[in-house]
């Protein structure tokens, strides 16, 4: 098993996830954060930090899809192992569904830059 970020996350992008993180696994594009499964080591201490509930072990119904997406991503996308600012306008999007198709931008974010 491994965790999976899912849509839930585009433009929320909280990043308490990153700092309890014992391995740096996470990945970071300009709107969302992803998980490389293969440095995942299945600890779950991620899961409960995030706010729109983003993070979902690989075994939930439809995370397939996201485990590709998730790896695919996180090979192109720069590591982020410290905590930054949410977006300021983080907590409007926290609960709105099915942003992929309106507000993904497949672009990478800085990382730890």
């Amino acid at each position: 098993m491994t965790y999976i970020v899912n849509d839930n996350c585009i433009r929320c992008k909280y990043t308490d996830c990153v700092e309890v993180c014992p391995v740096d696994c996470f990945y970071e594009g300009e709107n969302m954060l992803v998980i490389h499964p293969d440095e995942c080591i299945d600890c779950g201490v991620c899961e409960p930090e995030c706010p729109p509930e983003a993070i979902l072990p690989d075994t939930e119904q439809g995370a397939e899809a996201w485990i590709a997406f998730n790896t695919e991503k996180s090979e192109a996308w720069p590591n982020i192992t410290r905590r930054k600012d949410a977006p300021a306008d983080a907590d409007d999007f926290r609960d709105t569904k099915g942003k992929f198709e309106s507000y993904f931008i497949d672009r990478p974010g800085t990382g730890d830059a």
